[in-house]
């Protein structure tokens, strides 16, 4: 069953027992909706005790380092030797440098490369030389058998922060496909470290993981500047597998994934190194010489495939392992050395991109002691930098800005955030569920699914507070993005879910969840985070009387469910509550932080329980927007409910898309590839028709992730088939969507052929 329960008078109880009156039929109908309803008086919302968080403070927060200087999609942050400048890679290929002052205004470009650029590392000896060595792939979307290249290049002698493209040089080459890696770093030592991954996508499909006959999924370590004969590299004569029959002498350490930043302790010479998962973990690693991290046979310390080959050598343990609660792509940072954070010195910082979470670790060589979170953000953590003086810079892919850690301020005031759901001030009955007076019902036109859960939605605005209506932009350009509404410090968004504990009975449905995101108004602009979005969950009791905040890392639930069409007649579900960094995973700034509250999907007629009316237009009555609507609801954008036949085939299967994937699978979004599925575009500019998986073919010939007239080979579709290593959605889901599978496998089969051949025309 699906669908919003629709509770009688709820909109009675949000506008205190005010009545929308109908115009007399044939009045005013010149004016068109502005005239079409009586003024509806609104009922203030002043209950709410949502403030703070139930978690300890963070000791740190961020500030902008270089308020002046913004990139664009930064990959890298890194600095050269004998220069006080810091260095900042795009992911296109452009590469700047400016100096370290927080009044610098302008960046100087050093090289653009024209390719997709993950690393960068300078000569030790870069002031006598000149040379420094960059990472780039010829082609993202291909498997190339020498598709990875590190290329050497050296600055103008008349101007040191100016590159000469024509003076490269090729020096090394490895496999291109999934997981590239790229990471570049010089050694204490003077030798060049280069971490590959292992150049799939899903599972290690190359099964090399293990394997030291090839290059991938290691860290490699050569010579640069005493190359061997016939090579521009040499080998160190202590690599651990010189001599070995079969195995790359070029390999330092193996079984690693996809090491996204790996850096040297200026004062131990250790290597650490961020490793990203894929099921359930992710991985700090201190990279010992011969080491073996354990990929594929295992994920961090847990059974991966563990009936793969092993390698040469025994398996090496995380230090520090995080599970996908915490953290989804872990990004390897320092060990802080600087002088102004005293209290955090000698400590391992690291964080993650999807959360924007940052945590920190001291290891005393043989254990890890202090772990603790340091600092909540809403970035995109794409890189850590640091100066010669040690200071710690976090670089934001999304907003393009760098940041550093400053103190937070110490507050003491005791932690009064509602622990149980009646305490909220969200409901006036919570055993009725009936809203609090103020609050306000909504529904979407098109839901994201939520393992076959019934969801009943309100707003809850503080005061007299009004929303500012399509004002959220940032970040642009990012096609087909729709603009976000901007709502007042305070606001809470309330989502109860509810199961049917007998298949098919709607008498029998029973509240599971009630979750809230909560904003806080930040100051600034959009572009340094305005607003801050937390989300909590309440599991509610057996005896459906009152619910209970769930633990910051979430919680999984199973129900019984009596289902006539399984084998015995029952069967387990198991429900997921999320951690709160896994409510930051789909409410990212991207997509403006609120899924369901925006224009396309509350453009809608909604069932009040004593009237049926605009949604637009009702909250516009209400004097919930700070300006009029700029044009009636019949004007303004929307998409439409995928379940009603009444729709088109391609109307129904692009609204599904759109509001269950297009909150990643967008530009910034976090999905891990470039296509789009917004339903604002085309078909062809969602970039998704004929496209090569960039994450695995999971064993489909020829398969493709749109594959016009031919759903078998459509990698979108069979994702969502499928439950475990790479469903989709990835997140908050253990059922398989029956119906919209058989939706867009229609609308697969209906798409012509020859789309296929036009997508890939100019």
């Amino acid at each position: 069953m699906r669908g919003t329960v629709v509770l009688a008078g709820m909109l009675w109880a949000a506008v205190g027992g005010a009545t929308l009156a109908v115009a007399e039929e044939g009045s005013n109908k010149e004016n068109g909706f502005r005239d079409s309803y009586a003024s509806l008086k609104r009922t203030l919302w002043t209950t709410s005790r949502v403030k703070g968080s139930p978690d300890p403070p963070n000791p740190f927060r961020t500030e902008v380092a270089f308020p002046h200087l913004k990139f664009e999609q930064p990959l890298e942050l890194t600095i050269a030797p004998g220069s006080d400048r810091l260095f900042v890679v795009e992911r296109f290929g452009k590469i700047f440098s400016f100096e370290v002052n927080r009044e610098t205004a302008e960046a100087e470009l050093l090289i653009d490369l024209k390719k997709t650029t993950y690393g960068l590392a300078f000569h030790p000896r870069f002031q006598d030389n000149g040379y420094f060595y960059v990472t780039y792939v010829l082609d993202p979307l291909k498997t190339l058998p020498k598709g990875t290249r590190i290329s050497r290049f050296q600055v103008r002698p008349e101007n040191r922060y100016q590159a000469d493209p024509a003076s490269e040089s090729i020096i090394f080459e490895w496999p291109s496909g999934g997981h590239n890696a790229g990471c570049l770093r010089f050694g204490p030592d003077g030798y060049l470290y280069i971490a590959t991954g292992d150049g799939s996508g899903i599972a290690d499909e190359r099964d090399t993981g293990q394997d030291v006959s090839d290059l991938l999924a290691s860290i490699l370590r050569i010579d640069v500047d005493r190359p061997d004969p016939g090579r521009k590299y040499g080998i160190p004569k202590d690599n651990p597998f010189v001599g070995r029959k079969g195995a790359r002498p070029e390999i330092w350490a193996y079984g690693l994934r996809q090491i996204w930043k790996m850096n040297f302790d200026r004062q131990t010479g250790n290597l650490w190194a961020g490793e990203v998962g894929q099921d359930l973990w992710e991985m700090i690693y201190l990279i010992q010489r011969g080491g073996n991290y354990g990929w594929s046979v295992q994920e961090g310390s847990h059974p991966f495939r563990p009936e793969r080959r092993l390698g040469p050598s025994p398996i090496l343990k995380p230090v520090v392992e995080h599970g996908h609660s915490d953290f989804r792509s872990i990004t390897g940072g320092f060990v802080y050395r600087g002088e102004r954070l005293p209290e955090i010195a000698g400590t391992y910082v690291y964080g993650d991109y999807d959360t924007g979470r940052i945590w920190g670790f001291r290891h005393d060589g043989d254990q890890v002691s202090e772990h603790r979170e340091l600092v909540d953000t809403s970035f995109r953590i794409i890189d850590f930098g640091q100066s010669h003086q040690g200071a710690l810079y976090v670089m934001d892919f999304i907003g393009g800005q760098i940041h550093r850690l400053v103190r937070s301020p110490v507050v003491h005031q005791p932690n009064q955030f509602p622990l149980r759901l009646s305490q909220t001030g969200l409901f006036s009955s919570v055993r009725e569920h009936k809203p609090a007076p103020g609050l306000i019902p909504y529904s979407v036109n098109s839901e994201l699914w939520s393992d076959d859960a019934v969801k009943e939605r309100w707003i809850a605005i503080p005061g007299d507070s009004q929303v500012e209506f399509d004002t959220v932009e940032y970040p642009q350009p990012a096609p087909g993005a729709p603009f976000g509404w901007r709502f007042p410090d305070g606001t809470v968004i309330v989502k109860t879910f509810s199961l049917e504990l007998e298949a098919g009975n709607p008498d029998s449905l029973h509240r599971v969840e009630t979750r809230l995101l909560h904003q806080e108004a930040l100051g600034g602009t959009e572009e340094v985070g305005d607003q801050y979005w937390k989300g909590y969950s309440y599991v509610w009791n057996e005896d459906q009387t009152d619910a209970t905040l769930v633990e910051t890392r979430g919680l999984n639930r199973t129900y019984t469910i009596d289902d006539p069409e399984v084998p015995g007649g029952k069967r387990e579900q198991v429900w997921r509550f999320p951690s709160r960094a896994e409510c930051t995973l789909c409410h990212t700034v991207p997509a403006k932080y609120v899924l369901g509250l925006n224009t396309l999907q509350l453009n809608k007629e909604h069932d009040y329980g004593w009237t049926t009316a605009n949604q637009l237009e009702v909250l516009h009555r209400l004097g919930v927007f700070t300006e009029p609507l700029p044009k009636s609801p019949a004007e303004l954008p929307r998409i439409y409910n995928h379940l009603d036949p009444s729709r088109s085939l391609d109307e129904r299967a692009r609204a599904y898309l759109h509001s269950n994937c297009a909150h990643c699978h967008q530009k910034w979004g976090g999905g891990n590839a470039d296509f789009l599925l917004h339903a604002t575009i085309s078909l062809k500019e969602t970039k998704t028709l004929s496209l090569t998986p960039g994450h695995g073919d999971f064993g489909i010939a020829n398969g493709r992730l749109l594959a016009p007239g031919d759903p078998e080979r459509s990698l979108i579709l069979y994702r969502m088939t499928k439950l475990g290593l790479g469903r989709m959605p990835h997140i908050a889901s253990n059922v398989v969507d029956r119906e919209a599978v058989e939706l867009i496998r229609e609308w697969i089969s209906s798409l012509p052929a020859e789309a296929e051949v036009a997508s890939n025309q100019p």
